[in-house]
């Protein structure tokens, strides 16, 4: 039995009309199914072998296997393979599940060649290899590896994508939650897009990282 037979026996029909309301750039013939826990338990059952024969079979038919192959390049170790399996598979990423569900374990020790490699994903052309790249720096450089000059880097990221803007919004409302002063200044003088401004603005003030005092301020600085 192959690896997509064995995804098929794990579907969940009731999961699958549920998830694929979520998805609308998915076609719902795409999508098995599978609830992602089990998802990564399946993953974690392949051998070597296996993983590597099914990652060399791009580009995959279902969501659900483009989510497994995700959580396979999770485990790469080796930082340079993990970078060039990531770059293989972002051109096939379709959707923003797929995308955000990609947290390769091996970036976390070498922050200095990640950023250079977010500096070309951030200035793709593919919704979700953008998307990817600012999710990463989100991910990354908002804590003990901060500086200011990341916010500069994600503010100068355009698009008429919604879900590279949506990302956009998150980032900087998540950036108001770790790093409030730097990144304040940035709504203040009205940096971002009117609909990022706004929505970073409304995820901002939804968090509970944002004390009360800033989500009344912040309130004042919304663009009509």
């Amino acid at each position: 039995m192959n690896v997509t037979e064995n995804l098929l026996k794990r579907q969940d029909t009731e999961y699958k009309a549920f998830h694929s309301k979520l998805m609308p750039t998915v076609d719902e013939n795409r999508v098995i199914g599978i609830r992602m826990p089990v998802l990564r338990k399946f993953a974690k059952e392949l051998s070597d072998e296996q993983a590597k024969e099914f990652m060399q079979g791009l580009p995959h038919f279902y969501y659900e296997e483009n989510n497994l192959h995700a959580f396979l390049i999770e485990r790469i170790g080796d930082y340079d393979e993990c970078i060039k399996a990531v770059n293989a598979f972002l051109p096939f990423v379709d959707n923003w599940a797929t995308c955000d569900s990609l947290r390769p374990k091996a970036f976390k020790k070498h922050l200095p060649e990640l950023l250079e490699q977010i500096k070309i994903w951030i200035s793709s052309k593919e919704t979700y290899t953008v998307r990817f790249g600012l999710e990463m720096l989100m991910c990354y450089y908002l804590d003990e590896a901060f500086k200011p000059e990341y916010l500069t880097l994600a503010a100068g990221v355009k698009s008429e994508e919604y879900y590279v803007n949506m990302m956009l919004a998150w980032f900087f409302a998540t950036a108001l939650a770790k790093q409030y002063d730097s990144t304040i200044t940035f709504i203040e003088n009205n940096i971002l897009d009117i609909w990022v401004h706004n929505k970073t603005i409304q995820k901002a003030v939804e968090s509970y990282r944002i004390t009360d005092e800033q989500k009344v301020y912040l309130k004042t600085l919304k663009r009509g």
